[in-house]
Protein backbone atom coordinates (compact mmCIF):
# COMPACT_ATOMS: atom_id res chain seq x y z
CA UNK A 1 0.00 0.00 0.00
CA UNK A 2 1.41 3.55 -0.79
CA UNK A 3 2.09 5.51 2.19
CA UNK A 4 2.02 9.55 2.19
CA UNK A 5 5.05 11.05 1.48
CA UNK A 6 7.35 11.85 4.80
CA UNK A 7 4.91 10.99 7.07
CA UNK A 8 5.19 8.47 9.55
CA UNK A 9 3.04 5.86 9.72
CA UNK A 10 1.45 7.12 12.95
CA UNK A 11 0.64 10.17 11.48
CA UNK A 12 -1.36 8.36 8.93
CA UNK A 13 -2.66 5.50 10.04
CA UNK A 14 -6.50 7.56 10.15
CA UNK A 15 -6.08 9.15 6.81
CA UNK A 16 -7.85 8.11 4.26
CA UNK A 17 -6.08 4.97 2.33
CA UNK A 18 -3.04 6.67 -0.40
CA UNK A 19 -3.60 5.90 -4.18
CA UNK A 20 -0.94 8.10 -5.18
CA UNK A 21 0.90 11.39 -4.23
CA UNK A 22 2.41 13.64 -6.68
CA UNK A 23 4.25 16.14 -5.66
CA UNK A 24 3.83 20.04 -6.95
CA UNK A 25 6.54 22.32 -7.21
CA UNK A 26 7.85 25.10 -4.58
CA UNK A 27 6.09 28.57 -5.96
CA UNK A 28 8.84 30.55 -4.22
CA UNK A 29 12.29 30.53 -2.91
CA UNK A 30 11.33 30.39 0.78
CA UNK A 31 8.38 28.48 0.48
CA UNK A 32 7.54 26.57 3.92
CA UNK A 33 5.75 23.50 2.64
CA UNK A 34 6.01 21.08 0.30
CA UNK A 35 3.00 20.14 -1.67
CA UNK A 36 1.53 17.02 -3.03
CA UNK A 37 -1.48 16.01 -4.51
CA UNK A 38 -2.47 12.94 -3.33
CA UNK A 39 -5.28 10.48 -4.99
CA UNK A 40 -7.15 8.40 -2.36
CA UNK A 41 -9.38 5.48 -2.08
CA UNK A 42 -12.19 8.49 -0.33
CA UNK A 43 -11.23 11.26 -3.38
CA UNK A 44 -8.25 13.51 -3.98
CA UNK A 45 -6.56 15.61 -1.17
CA UNK A 46 -3.91 18.50 -0.62
CA UNK A 47 -0.81 17.27 1.48
CA UNK A 48 0.94 20.32 3.00
CA UNK A 49 4.25 19.21 4.63
CA UNK A 50 6.15 22.03 6.43
CA UNK A 51 9.61 21.94 6.38
CA UNK A 52 10.75 23.36 9.68
CA UNK A 53 14.56 24.43 8.64
CA UNK A 54 12.26 26.59 5.81
CA UNK A 55 10.40 28.05 8.28
CA UNK A 56 13.46 28.90 10.90
CA UNK A 57 15.19 30.92 8.05
CA UNK A 58 12.10 32.50 6.62
CA UNK A 59 11.80 36.47 6.86
CA UNK A 60 7.97 36.00 6.95
CA UNK A 61 7.78 33.44 9.50
CA UNK A 62 10.23 35.44 11.90
CA UNK A 63 7.95 38.04 11.46
CA UNK A 64 4.79 36.22 12.17
CA UNK A 65 6.87 34.61 15.28
CA UNK A 66 8.25 37.98 17.13
CA UNK A 67 5.04 40.10 16.15
CA UNK A 68 2.17 37.57 16.76
CA UNK A 69 4.18 34.70 18.42
CA UNK A 70 2.57 32.33 15.81
CA UNK A 71 5.06 29.29 15.23
CA UNK A 72 3.97 27.22 12.14
CA UNK A 73 5.93 24.03 12.98
CA UNK A 74 4.20 24.05 16.24
CA UNK A 75 0.78 25.67 15.60
CA UNK A 76 0.00 23.28 12.37
CA UNK A 77 -2.07 20.96 14.60
CA UNK A 78 -4.28 23.45 16.11
CA UNK A 79 -5.89 24.76 12.75
CA UNK A 80 -9.04 23.01 12.22
CA UNK A 81 -9.85 26.35 14.59
CA UNK A 82 -8.61 28.44 11.98
CA UNK A 83 -10.33 26.60 9.20
CA UNK A 84 -13.87 26.81 11.40
CA UNK A 85 -13.29 30.58 12.17
CA UNK A 86 -12.44 31.85 8.42
CA UNK A 87 -15.46 29.72 7.23
CA UNK A 88 -18.13 30.94 9.57
CA UNK A 89 -16.94 34.31 9.22
CA UNK A 90 -15.94 34.87 5.95
CA UNK A 91 -17.90 34.60 2.07
CA UNK A 92 -15.50 32.51 -0.13
CA UNK A 93 -15.14 29.00 0.27
CA UNK A 94 -12.54 27.08 1.85
CA UNK A 95 -10.89 23.64 1.60
CA UNK A 96 -12.44 20.57 3.78
CA UNK A 97 -10.10 20.64 6.67
CA UNK A 98 -9.12 16.73 7.31
CA UNK A 99 -6.03 16.36 9.43
CA UNK A 100 -2.93 18.14 10.81
CA UNK A 101 -0.49 17.91 13.13
CA UNK A 102 2.36 19.82 15.01
CA UNK A 103 6.03 19.08 14.70
CA UNK A 104 7.02 16.10 16.44
CA UNK A 105 11.29 16.40 16.89
CA UNK A 106 11.20 13.87 19.24
CA UNK A 107 9.93 11.38 17.02
CA UNK A 108 11.37 13.56 14.40
CA UNK A 109 8.01 13.65 13.00
CA UNK A 110 6.94 16.84 10.47
CA UNK A 111 3.87 19.17 10.60
CA UNK A 112 2.00 18.51 7.83
CA UNK A 113 -1.85 19.44 7.13
CA UNK A 114 -4.34 17.63 5.07
CA UNK A 115 -7.65 19.21 3.35
CA UNK A 116 -10.09 18.32 0.60
CA UNK A 117 -8.74 19.30 -3.08
CA UNK A 118 -11.05 22.17 -4.05
CA UNK A 119 -12.11 22.35 -7.81
CA UNK A 120 -11.22 25.81 -9.75
CA UNK A 121 -8.11 27.14 -11.23
CA UNK A 122 -5.15 30.08 -9.80
CA UNK A 123 -4.92 33.18 -10.70
CA UNK A 124 -2.80 35.14 -12.91
CA UNK A 125 -2.31 38.89 -13.05
CA UNK A 126 -4.26 38.99 -16.52
CA UNK A 127 -7.44 36.91 -14.68
CA UNK A 128 -8.56 39.64 -12.50
CA UNK A 129 -11.92 40.92 -13.26
CA UNK A 130 -13.85 43.71 -11.57
CA UNK A 131 -15.95 40.60 -10.60
CA UNK A 132 -13.01 39.28 -8.60
CA UNK A 133 -11.90 42.55 -6.64
CA UNK A 134 -15.88 42.76 -5.54
CA UNK A 135 -15.79 39.13 -4.22
CA UNK A 136 -12.70 39.83 -2.41
CA UNK A 137 -13.60 43.02 -1.14
CA UNK A 138 -17.08 41.22 0.47
CA UNK A 139 -14.99 38.79 1.83
CA UNK A 140 -12.58 40.71 3.45
CA UNK A 141 -15.20 43.55 5.12
CA UNK A 142 -17.21 40.43 6.27
CA UNK A 143 -14.00 39.19 7.81
CA UNK A 144 -13.48 43.08 9.66
CA UNK A 145 -17.06 42.76 10.74
CA UNK A 146 -15.16 40.25 13.59
CA UNK A 147 -13.49 42.33 15.84
CA UNK A 148 -11.38 41.35 19.04
CA UNK A 149 -10.56 42.88 22.07
CA UNK A 150 -6.90 41.28 21.92
CA UNK A 151 -4.60 40.71 19.35
CA UNK A 152 -2.19 37.84 17.95
CA UNK A 153 -2.55 34.07 17.14
CA UNK A 154 -5.46 33.16 15.26
CA UNK A 155 -6.29 30.03 17.06
CA UNK A 156 -6.38 32.30 20.70
CA UNK A 157 -5.33 35.88 20.44
CA UNK A 158 -3.98 37.24 23.77
CA UNK A 159 -2.02 40.31 23.77
CA UNK A 160 -3.76 43.18 24.90
CA UNK A 161 -3.92 46.22 22.34
CA UNK A 162 -1.68 48.87 24.78
CA UNK A 163 0.71 46.02 23.85
CA UNK A 164 0.85 45.91 19.62
CA UNK A 165 2.98 49.34 19.54
CA UNK A 166 5.78 47.69 21.47
CA UNK A 167 5.83 44.49 19.94
CA UNK A 168 5.86 46.25 16.39
CA UNK A 169 8.88 48.34 16.69
CA UNK A 170 11.37 45.63 18.42
CA UNK A 171 9.69 43.28 15.43
CA UNK A 172 10.52 46.03 13.02
CA UNK A 173 14.27 46.77 14.70
CA UNK A 174 14.88 42.63 14.52
CA UNK A 175 14.17 42.23 11.01
CA UNK A 176 15.75 45.55 10.00
CA UNK A 177 19.12 44.19 11.30
CA UNK A 178 18.82 41.41 8.93
CA UNK A 179 18.46 43.30 5.85
CA UNK A 180 19.60 46.66 4.05
CA UNK A 181 17.66 49.67 5.35
CA UNK A 182 18.11 53.47 5.28
CA UNK A 183 18.27 54.25 8.95
CA UNK A 184 15.95 57.52 7.94
CA UNK A 185 13.07 54.92 7.01
CA UNK A 186 13.51 52.92 9.92
CA UNK A 187 13.35 55.85 12.08
CA UNK A 188 10.82 57.05 10.56
CA UNK A 189 8.92 54.05 10.99
CA UNK A 190 9.75 53.69 14.15
CA UNK A 191 8.07 57.04 14.93
CA UNK A 192 4.83 55.87 13.49
CA UNK A 193 4.85 53.18 15.66
CA UNK A 194 5.44 54.24 18.72
CA UNK A 195 1.92 56.57 18.25
CA UNK A 196 -0.26 53.96 16.88
CA UNK A 197 -3.30 53.20 18.97
CA UNK A 198 -5.18 50.46 18.89
CA UNK A 199 -8.96 50.04 18.98
CA UNK A 200 -10.15 46.69 17.67
CA UNK A 201 -8.83 44.17 16.05
CA UNK A 202 -9.77 41.71 13.15
CA UNK A 203 -8.75 38.37 11.48
CA UNK A 204 -6.22 39.24 8.78
CA UNK A 205 -4.57 37.30 6.04
CA UNK A 206 -0.43 38.81 6.06
CA UNK A 207 0.15 36.62 2.78
CA UNK A 208 -2.49 37.83 1.03
CA UNK A 209 -2.12 37.77 -2.73
CA UNK A 210 -4.12 36.38 -5.52
CA UNK A 211 -2.87 33.42 -5.96
CA UNK A 212 -3.86 32.15 -3.03
CA UNK A 213 -6.74 32.29 -4.32
CA UNK A 214 -9.21 29.95 -7.04
CA UNK A 215 -11.24 30.88 -9.57
CA UNK A 216 -14.03 29.44 -11.59
CA UNK A 217 -16.15 30.68 -14.77
CA UNK A 218 -13.91 34.19 -14.21
CA UNK A 219 -15.28 34.02 -10.54
CA UNK A 220 -13.38 34.30 -7.22
CA UNK A 221 -14.66 31.46 -5.34
CA UNK A 222 -12.22 30.03 -2.86
CA UNK A 223 -9.39 31.28 -0.50
CA UNK A 224 -7.04 27.48 -0.43
CA UNK A 225 -4.10 28.85 1.98
CA UNK A 226 -5.36 29.95 5.71
CA UNK A 227 -1.56 29.82 6.94
CA UNK A 228 -0.66 33.25 7.96
CA UNK A 229 -4.15 34.56 9.27
CA UNK A 230 -4.12 36.29 12.54
CA UNK A 231 -6.07 38.81 14.71
CA UNK A 232 -4.50 42.85 14.09
CA UNK A 233 -5.18 46.48 13.52
CA UNK A 234 -7.75 45.73 10.25
CA UNK A 235 -5.19 49.26 8.80
CA UNK A 236 -1.84 46.42 8.03
CA UNK A 237 -4.37 44.43 5.76
CA UNK A 238 -5.37 47.29 3.78
CA UNK A 239 -1.75 48.75 3.46
CA UNK A 240 -1.19 45.14 2.22
CA UNK A 241 -4.36 45.51 -0.41
CA UNK A 242 -2.87 48.80 -1.50
CA UNK A 243 0.17 47.12 -3.17
CA UNK A 244 -1.84 44.28 -4.58
CA UNK A 245 -4.40 46.57 -6.21
CA UNK A 246 -3.62 48.92 -9.16
CA UNK A 247 -5.64 52.05 -9.11
CA UNK A 248 -8.99 50.90 -11.07
CA UNK A 249 -8.88 47.81 -8.23
CA UNK A 250 -8.38 50.05 -5.67
CA UNK A 251 -11.29 52.19 -5.95
CA UNK A 252 -14.05 49.10 -6.17
CA UNK A 253 -12.52 47.65 -3.76
CA UNK A 254 -13.35 50.74 -1.54
CA UNK A 255 -16.37 51.07 -2.86
CA UNK A 256 -17.58 47.60 -1.57
CA UNK A 257 -15.54 47.97 1.21
CA UNK A 258 -17.55 50.82 2.37
CA UNK A 259 -20.66 49.15 2.24
CA UNK A 260 -19.82 47.51 5.59
CA UNK A 261 -17.20 49.81 6.78
CA UNK A 262 -15.85 53.44 7.07
CA UNK A 263 -12.38 53.54 5.48
CA UNK A 264 -10.10 54.38 8.04
CA UNK A 265 -7.24 56.86 7.93
CA UNK A 266 -3.91 55.08 6.29
CA UNK A 267 -1.77 58.05 5.92
CA UNK A 268 -0.20 57.61 9.83
CA UNK A 269 0.59 53.99 9.48
CA UNK A 270 1.46 53.63 5.94
CA UNK A 271 5.19 53.66 6.01
CA UNK A 272 5.30 51.25 8.73
CA UNK A 273 3.08 48.89 7.61
CA UNK A 274 4.70 48.96 4.25
CA UNK A 275 8.06 48.74 6.19
CA UNK A 276 6.91 45.57 8.14
CA UNK A 277 5.64 43.99 5.15
CA UNK A 278 8.85 44.48 3.40
CA UNK A 279 11.18 43.27 5.98
CA UNK A 280 8.57 39.99 5.86
CA UNK A 281 9.29 39.54 1.81
CA UNK A 282 5.41 39.37 1.80
CA UNK A 283 5.46 39.56 -2.04
CA UNK A 284 8.65 39.47 -3.02
CA UNK A 285 9.90 42.65 -3.64
CA UNK A 286 13.57 43.80 -3.49
CA UNK A 287 13.52 47.51 -3.77
CA UNK A 288 12.35 49.12 -0.87
CA UNK A 289 11.91 52.30 -3.00
CA UNK A 290 9.88 50.59 -5.45
CA UNK A 291 8.23 49.03 -2.50
CA UNK A 292 7.46 52.08 -0.32
CA UNK A 293 6.73 54.48 -3.43
CA UNK A 294 4.21 52.67 -4.49
CA UNK A 295 1.15 55.07 -6.39
CA UNK A 296 -2.20 53.05 -5.05
CA UNK A 297 -3.14 54.63 -1.32
CA UNK A 298 -7.15 54.11 -0.76
CA UNK A 299 -9.40 56.84 -0.37
CA UNK A 300 -12.31 57.68 0.61
CA UNK A 301 -15.54 57.44 -1.99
Amino acid sequence: MPLYPQLSLNQQQFLPTLIKATQWPAQYEDSTHQLWHCDTVAGEYMLKVCNSNSVTRSFFWQGMLHLFDVQLPAQLGLFKTVYNTVEQLGTLCIPNYIASTSANKTNNEPAFILTKMMIGYGIAVNDINDGMVKALAQHISQLHLAQQPLWGKAVQPEFALNDWSKRLQITLKILAKQQAIPNSLLDEALAQAKDITVNFTVPIMLDLRWDQFLQQEGRLTTLVDLDAFAYAPRELELVLLEIILNGQQAKLFIKHYQQQHLLPDLSSVRTVYRLLLFLMNVLGEKNINIWMLHACQFQEM
